[in-house]
């Protein structure tokens, strides 16, 4: 397995003994747990470390894969492994669609799981970074002046100095000095960084 530490496992079944039994598994490889009977509130995974949720299909009162479906709609972004001992086909679909990292029927070998969980992890900690590194360009650009944000915008399309100048009716010297603002401001070191950027700019808006 991957470096684990400072990770958390979300144990949502509402079986006791499997709950424990999980439980005692993943701690034995340096994994932290939340163990959950019922669907916990979103409010649970307002953590500021790694982390996934093994869901079982079918809980007390309520459906794993409804549970999943709303951590989908409301934009939590933890990874989901299914757990079922009654599972089948369409329900397996339906989970994978939603974006499950694996979907696992019981009894399932403790390595299987793990590996699963080790995906999930993985898959949330790169996330996290991205989320980390769009938040540092975003906290760039609202530095930037308008003027340079509008100097931006064209540069990033391929236009040469002169033709945003054109475009903006201002001096080309003019153009060089917000481009280079800009540049500087967003630290990058390159026009390539400078259109990486600007995407992230553009999708976080969108």
């Amino acid at each position: 397995m991957s470096d684990a530490s400072g990770a958390v496992v979300h144990v949502i079944d509402d079986d006791n003994d499997i709950r424990l039994s999980l439980d005692s598994l993943l701690r034995s490889v340096g994994l932290d747990t939340e163990l959950h009977p019922t669907p916990p509130s979103l409010q649970a995974f307002n953590l500021g470390r790694p982390q996934c949720a093994l869901v079982d299909v079918r809980l007390r009162g309520s459906s794993g894969l409804d549970f999943q479906d709303q951590l989908v709609r409301s934009n939590v972004g933890v990874p989901v492994i299914m757990m079922t001992g009654f599972g089948d086909i369409p329900m397996s679909v339906r989970a994978m669609k939603a974006g499950a990292v694996d979907f696992l029927p019981k009894p399932f070998r403790d390595q299987d799981l793990l590996d699963a969980v080790t995906r999930a992890i993985d898959i949330d900690r790169c996330r996290r970074v991205r989320e980390a590194e769009t938040s540092t360009v975003l906290a760039r650009y609202s530095d930037l002046s308008e003027r340079e944000k509008e100097v931006m915008a064209l540069v990033v399309t391929g236009k040469m100095n002169k033709q945003v100048a054109a475009s903006l009716a201002l001096s080309e010297v003019t153009v060089k000095v917000h481009r280079g603002a800009a540049m500087r401001k967003m630290q990058a070191r390159s026009l390539a960084d400078l259109i990486k950027m600007n995407d992230a700019v553009v999708a976080s808006a969108g």
